[in-house]
């Protein structure tokens, strides 16, 4: 499977970013692990696009067995050093290097959108266990407060038909041979910090911003302070938080 260049371009090079710039998780997602993914100690879980390893400190807190997946070299590089206990891989979604019913569970966090095809999914069931659940994550603005609706306003320009949670794209692969839907969940969450941290590096942290021109990405980033300084909830100098829902799938494999 190829990588979308907003991935491999921006992702390689915001890394950095990434890190400093995306939210966390909620308590709900450590409870949805558990209770309907089923992870525990004596399990195997595998992460599809683990990017920096933003998720791994969830996983690794069900005792589970983990193993990390992420094509980006750079990505996979930060993965890596930071988490050393984890297996970490190179491969794709469409080519994952383990063999057939590997795993107890698949989990994609942020990144389903990027590889949601017939293949994939077929790759996924294949090296999942009879059982087995394929749990998918994502933290998503909240654009019902304005100022975070005037922040994608600001982006949106930019995508240039990079795939994306909000497009809704990655439903039409759904429902899927061998799998069953056995849950939604949606939770609010927010990520409290300055606004440099949650707000510019969550933006610069954007694949599609973070593979442009140097100059452009600059004037996005002038145009993300400009915003900041005119928003008197977010000009203050303080804490901020950058209202997200945090929304769950999950699929049974089905024999």
């Amino acid at each position: 499977m190829t990588i979308h260049r907003s991935a491999a371009d921006g992702y390689a090079v915001g890394a950095g970013s990434y890190v400093r710039g995306r939210p966390g998780y909620p308590p709900e997602a450590a409870r949805w692990l558990r209770e309907t993914l089923a992870l525990a100690p004596g399990r195997d879980v595998l992460e599809i696009g683990a990017g920096t390893g933003k998720f791994i400190p969830l996983l690794r807190a069900t005792g589970a067995h983990v193993l990390a997946l992420e094509p980006v070299a750079a990505m996979r590089a930060r993965l890596a050093q930071d988490h050393r206990d984890v297996t970490v891989l190179d491969g794709s979604a469409a080519a994952i290097p383990l063999a057939d019913g590997a795993v107890d569970a698949v989990v994609c966090a942020q990144a389903f959108h990027w590889f949601a095809t017939a293949d994939a999914l077929t790759e996924m069931r294949r090296v999942l266990r009879p059982g087995g659940v394929l749990g998918l994550i994502w933290n998503v603005r909240d654009e019902e407060v304005p100022w975070v609706a005037a922040l994608t306003a600001l982006t949106d320009p930019w995508e240039a038909g990079t795939p994306r949670y909000r497009s809704g794209a990655w439903r039409k692969v759904f429902p899927a041979p061998g799998f069953v839907e056995i849950g939604e969940r949606a939770v609010r969450h927010a990520h409290v910090g300055s606004a440099a941290a949650v707000i510019v590096d969550r933006t610069l942290s954007v694949s599609f911003i973070a593979a442009l021109p140097d100059a452009a990405r600059d004037e996005v980033e002038r145009q993300v302070r400009a915003l900041i300084a005119d928003t008197p909830a977010l000009a203050g100098g303080g804490e901020i938080a950058f209202p997200y829902v945090t929304r769950m799938f999950a699929f049974r494999r089905v024999d």
